[in-house]
């Protein structure tokens, strides 16, 4: 084994030594997509089920497919003929359509979206029709088509349903934003979102949204079981989120639990306040949690309105949302320059270079933070639009904590440190901690701050953010200086897709990193650690047909060796992963038609060994089942294994079993009679519920943390028969075809991926004021709302709830004629409401019949071109659809 190691550092080190560092130039892609090297990645060992096993399922999905060409269309037009995609088909149908794979660049220009990168690196999705947000690491990177989405993912990503015409053999998009107009070329700001003239409603001053419980019972052959448990609370208060975290080390004495967290937060686009526990804005030295009061004040910038839900972080909250850039270059006299978004066809600016030679466009927003913006330079020689253009890339990104040029914030922080002792509640507070600090803009590339902070002696603060011009070098530095010196450092370089490197430091230790795709299929890496030995590797991928490998292996400075083997053919797979601890190899058989292998039966052959301090092993024959169902917050609704272990401690039952059937509530269940290092029986049992106070108790989402920088809308549509705009008894709530009945800020509510129960939708949001319209396309018959549209106020902490009243639709229906009974057209016929004033018309047709739709319970009065004919009663008992035929007075 070691001369094996030694062959190996010696292979690699001559690949390195002898192929040329070749740097090709490619439209750059999400950094995100590029391997960042862990120490700690290769080092752990799987025991169990884990997220990585659906990452290897679709994985291995795509191994049972080949790559091919078929066309693409948009119903019947046709916008590419020669499209490479992965997938199977039998000469009549596809196989498995809903994992075929399309190129990431197809799919953005066939749907002509509009992708930006937001500052915690999700990538923001829009078009005329949606607006979206994804995270660049779940994109797949095929090693024939690139970066990749499934049919699936077009469905739950933008909602666009796909099919494959064997017949055209061409994959045909239904894209629900096709009939929109998308004529004019040049960018449209995005359809305003008008509140003036609106009723507004606000959510109440005080509400608790949400509890949840946390239950965990463990125990083995030699000790009794032990009890421990979580406790959360959440909710509003004064425009603002409160939260309560109870940590319950042993749960059946009360006197051991203890308050882990209580925060109050209030998040404006200006000001923040954070009371409670809390981090500190600096890189804190000192030992227990920070308890305190917090004020940040920006100016002349709005902080980002996305970051990561449930997150409360005061440093979060000092860099922009956005930036202007100058994007510049040198063209020919008499070209024409335009500025477009990076993949679509929307001209931000253009300008026809004069004798200077110079373009320039200033004051160009980057909303992209670290990841990059997508703007290209087209430039059309002398101005002949049909001309092919030279195309250049307009990349520029910002470092996370950049602020606009001429921009500032300020924080003030006070408060004490919270020591927990055995028995308290609340803990023991002293040593008094905080700080004053301000951030400058002082232009598009560089920022920098200063402050003072006192935490155990007086220090000095001192931060830099800079990202020159049309260079790929990113360097964020963060010191704080007192007896001694702690420097922080973040330091990128991306001069290609091809090669990224970075170095890291802190208080712990010094890493650089550098990853480089030597080709499509192969790329060396290398890691350097200041508290742990220099290692180099490789990373290697290929496929062909239903068979598909990746593996990555390295070997450091103190020969340690790890590696990572993922093999597929057709159902069966292989995992192989080891280090310097112990080994793990998995062999798993399909046994249902589901290729991802994320749910459905399946056999597994494990066997795992352990070479630190023992020789301990343990080979382990199963069964596993994973229902294709999921709950809301990504849980199986149903998950078992059942096997027999036989191992150096001993032999025995290995046994899970997970559900969260029960609305509200996950319960997962585990025992094992022999392990890899202790011949003892255990058992664990988890148990998490989530319970809902809002409008009544209902089933939580296990998710009352995101409430703390979140709130949402809890909206019931109800049928109001008695129309006094109350929920009464016996009234129904109408909770079908919401996906119709209802936008959110111009957009059908399917694309904030509701919560829809049956009495109620919940829509997550943050804070801020929203449009909330009422669409007839999702009216039940008979029905409408007494209200176009609303404005609803949402604060962190919770719901607002939005009650909206559908009340009865009356229609009357009939044939003017005159005396002598024939039928008279052109007749106006009018319905007025008395006590509202509210008018509809109709005018009768060549037949004389006339329809008055709409009509509301009460009194309405009948007019026949301007003059009135009598009344009719309208009342909670009568026929939604009345004919009534009338004679010309």
């Amino acid at each position: 084994m070691q001369t094996q190691k030694i062959w190996l550092l010696i292979l690699f080190s001559t690949v390195v030594s002898i192929i040329p560092l070749k740097v090709v130039s490619q439209s750059p892609v999400p950094l995100s997509s590029q391997v960042q090297p862990s120490p700690l990645q290769s080092e752990s060992i799987v025991k169990d089920s884990s997220p990585n096993d659906s990452d290897a399922a679709v994985t291995l999905a795509a191994a049972r497919f080949k790559v091919f060409t078929v066309g693409l269309n948009i119903g019947s037009r046709n916008i590419n003929p020669g499209l490479l995609v992965r997938g199977e088909e039998d000469g009549t149908k596809a196989i498995d359509f809903e994992n075929w794979l399309i190129p990431y660049d197809a799919v953005i220009e066939a749907l002509k979206l509009n992708v930006t990168t937001l500052n915690d690196g999700r990538l923001e999705i829009r078009s005329s029709g949606i607006v979206t947000r994804i995270n660049p690491k779940d994109l797949r990177n095929d090693p024939e088509l690139g970066l990749v989405f499934s049919i699936q993912d077009l469905q739950k990503l933008f909602g666009v349903k796909s099919q494959f015409d064997i017949n055209e053999y061409a994959i045909v998009l239904d894209i629900p934003w096709l009939n929109l107009d998308n004529s004019n070329n040049f960018d449209d700001s995005d359809i305003p979102v008008i509140l003036e003239g609106l009723p507004l409603l606000k959510p109440g001053k005080f509400n608790i949204a949400a509890l949840e419980q946390r239950v965990n019972v463990t125990g083995n052959g030699s000790f009794s079981p032990s009890y421990t448990g979580d406790f959360q609370a959440v909710g509003t208060a004064f425009d603002g989120s409160w939260f309560i975290r109870s940590t319950q080390p042993n749960l059946q004495n009360i006197r051991t639990w203890n308050i882990a967290e209580a925060q109050f937060l209030r998040q404006t686009d200006q000001t923040d306040y954070f009371v409670g526990s809390q981090p500190t804005f600096w890189q804190s030295q000192g030992t227990g949690d920070y308890w305190g009061f917090t004020l940040i004040e920006r100016q002349g910038f709005t902080p980002p309105e996305y970051f990561y839900a449930g997150a409360s972080d005061p440093r979060q909250r000092l860099q922009a949302a956005s930036i202007s850039r100058t994007i510049s270059g040198e063209a020919e006299p008499g070209t024409l320059v335009r500025l477009v978004q990076g993949f679509g066809n929307k001209v931000i600016a253009e300008v026809l270079i004069d004798s200077s030679r110079i373009y320039r466009f200033e004051n160009i927003k980057n909303k992209n933070g670290i990841y990059g913006s997508n703007y290209r330079v087209f430039l059309y020689p002398q101005g002949r639009l049909t001309a092919p253009p030279e195309i250049r890339e307009a990349t520029s990104s910002t470092v996370a904590g950049q602020i606009p040029a001429g921009t500032s914030a300020w924080v003030i922080s006070g408060g004490l440190r919270r020591n927990l002792t055995n028995q308290s509640l609340v803990g023991n507070f002293s040593d008094f901690g905080g700080g004053i600090y301000r951030r400058w803009g002082l232009s598009q590339n560089l920022t920098v701050g200063f402050g003072g902070v006192y935490d155990e002696s007086l220090k000095g603060l001192a931060e830099l953010f800079w990202r020159p011009n049309n260079f790929p070098l990113q360097v964020a530095v963060s010191a704080l200086a007192g007896n001694e010196l702690n420097l922080n450092t973040d330091i990128r370089y991306n001069p290609s897709p091809n090669l990224s490197a970075s170095f890291i430091s802190d208080k712990f230790s010094s890493r650089f990193y550098a990853d480089w795709r030597v080709l499509p299929n192969f790329s060396l890496f290398t890691t350097v650690d200041s508290r742990s030995a220099t290692s180099g590797g490789i990373q290697f991928n290929y496929s062909q047909g239903n068979f598909y490998t990746f593996g990555r292996a390295s070997l450091d400075t103190e020969n340690n060796f790890r590696w990572f083997l993922l093999q597929g053919l057709g159902r069966i797979a292989l995992n192989l992963q080891g280090n310097e601890i112990g080994a793990l190899s998995e062999l798993t058989y399909n046994l249902s038609e589901n290729s991802t292998y994320s749910y459905g039966h399946a056999l597994l052959l494990n066997y795992e060994t352990r070479s630190q301090n023992s020789n301990d092993n343990l080979l382990t024959l199963g069964w596993k089942y994973r229902s294709k169902e999921r709950a809301s917050d990504g849980n199986y609704l149903w998950e078992a294994e059942l096997g027999y272990g036989i191992g150096s401690q001993g032999n025995g039952i290995l046994a899970s079993l997970g559900t969260t059937v029960l609305p509200g509530m996950m319960l997962r269940g585990r025992y094992q009679a022999v392990s890899l290092t202790s011949d003892e029986s255990s058992f664990s049992l988890e148990l998490v519920s989530s319970l809902g106070l809002q409008r009544g108790l209902s089933a939580g989402d296990r998710h009352s943390q995101y409430f703390r920088t979140q709130g949402g809308l809890m909206i019931q549509p109800f049928l109001d028969k008695n129309q006094n705009g109350k929920l009464d008894r016996g009234e129904s709530i109408y909770t079908e075809n919401s996906d119709l009945l209802l936008l959110v800020n111009n957009q059908p509510i399917k694309r904030l991926q509701p919560s829809i129960q049956s009495d109620r939708i919940n829509i997550r949001l943050y804070p801020g004021t929203y449009r909330l319209d009422i669409d007839p396309a999702g009216f039940p018959v008979d029905w409408q709302a007494s209200t176009d549209a609303i404005a609803v106020n949402v604060v962190a902490g919770s719901y607002t709830s939005v009650m909206i009243p559908l009340i009865r639709s009356y229609t009357l229906s009939g044939v003017v004629t005159d005396a002598q009974g024939n039928a008279i057209a052109g007749v106006r016929v009018e319905a007025i409401q008395l006590s509202t004033g509210k008018r509809r018309f109709s005018v009768t047709n060549s037949a004389g019949v006339y329809y008055l739709e709409g009509l509301q319970q009460g009194e309405n009065e009948l007019q026949i071109n301007g003059k009135s004919i009598g009344s009719i009663k309208l009342e909670e008992s009568s026929e939604p659809l009345q004919e009534i035929n009338i004679k010309q007075p």
